[in-house]
């Protein structure tokens, strides 16, 4: 049990970059000697020190003899390339640290059990597997980039009780409250990426940022295929980098990094719009999109069953008639419930 108490606390360190490290994974590490952690660190941004290297360096001066006789938990396979950072299954055995305790392994192709490899040929007791499910979850999103060459697809909507998402006269319909919306925008912040389509872009004119919460603002992307919004739309501000999905216009550069910007990418007619989307995104490195409306987009990513989750807002105190339909889901997925106020708003995903 030892093994996967450790392991929790790398778990619970990894944590702590949500929303800073992606494209890469969240990942925490605890050196321990004699069952007292004496170094813990986590990999805290993309393109900075990795989970082990922090918790390497963390090791006070008065304990530093102990690291070669001490034994290195980490959430995530340590890497076996050179990238933005140096191996650090080469630090591990630099330090000479005789035992490492793995959560799971790293799908990416440049480690895919190298660094595992690596550590058992210097010499290194390597054990995998502890607590592997709670590890792979707490990267779903990484681990769906890797593995099914695209983004992790989470759809997003708010509904009233008799579920319509919209009154039919197209003025702005009121589901949620300010404890809600503060959840939206920690989610937001937790993703790389959001979506909406044309009708909410012009109707809504939302901002798309995560200023009731901390953190990145997700890319902003935006389908408007005829060009239909103007220049005082807030999703023009620059406040987060913004990519308009056309049908005349490409200013868009793979091989350039996005900053807070304008960028336009243009759409093939003749093929699915949706799919373009998504390998843009995979392109860009944009391991997960949160897909916030409106009802036929949702509806497209549904009926195509590209998403693999969903968060749905339901204020069952309101009901509507002569109402937008929300999104129908139909392949039964069990929902998990709970309410998040004291005004009858539950919130359900799966």
């Amino acid at each position: 049990m030892l093994h996967e108490h450790y392991m929790q606390r790398c778990l619970d360190l990894a944590k702590l970059g949500a929303g800073y490290t992606a494209p890469n994974p969240m990942v925490g590490s605890v050196l321990v000697y004699e069952d007292k952690i004496i170094g813990e660190g986590y990999h805290k941004k993309y393109g900075e020190a990795h989970a082990e290297v922090n918790c390497i360096s963390s090791v006070a001066v008065n304990c530093r003899h102990l690291i070669n006789i001490s034994t290195l938990y980490v959430s995530l396979e340590p890497c076996a390339h050179y990238g933005k950072t140096p191996p650090c299954s080469d630090l591990i055995i630099k330090n000479k640290i005789p035992k490492v305790v793995i959560g799971c392994e790293d799908p990416f192709n440049e480690v895919n059990g190298k660094g595992i490899a690596k550590l058992r040929s210097a010499g290194v007791e390597t054990i995998v597997g502890v607590l592997e499910k709670k590890c792979r979850d707490l990267n779903k999103r990484f681990f769906t980039f890797q593995t099914k060459q695209r983004p992790y697809i989470i759809l997003k909507w708010a509904q009233t009780a008799n579920k319509k998402i919209a009154v039919s006269d197209n003025k702005r319909l009121i589901i949620s409250n300010i404890l809600t919306n503060r959840m939206v925008h920690r989610w937001r912040s937790e993703e790389a990426a959001i979506l909406v389509g044309t009708n909410t872009a012009l109707l809504d004119n939302p901002e798309l940022t995560n200023r009731f919460w901390t953190g990145n603002n997700p890319v902003r992307l935006v389908i408007d295929k005829n060009l239909k919004l103007t220049e005082n739309a807030k999703i023009f501000n620059q406040k987060a980098a913004t990519i308009i999905f056309n049908l005349y216009k490409m200013t868009l550069n793979f091989d350039s990094e996005l900053v807070s910007q304008v960028y336009y990418f243009k759409l093939d007619k003749s093929k699915d719009f949706i799919t373009q989307i998504i390998n843009c995104c995979f392109r860009l490195n944009l391991t997960s999109i949160l897909v916030e409306g409106g009802t036929q987009l949702l509806q497209h990513f549904i009926d195509e069953g590209l998403y693999d989750e969903t968060r749905i807002i339901t204020n069952e105190s309101l009901k509507v008639e002569n109402g937008l339909n929300s999104p129908e889901l139909k392949n039964g997925r069990e929902f998990y419930k709970q309410p998040i106020s004291s005004d009858n708003i539950l919130f359900s995903y799966n």
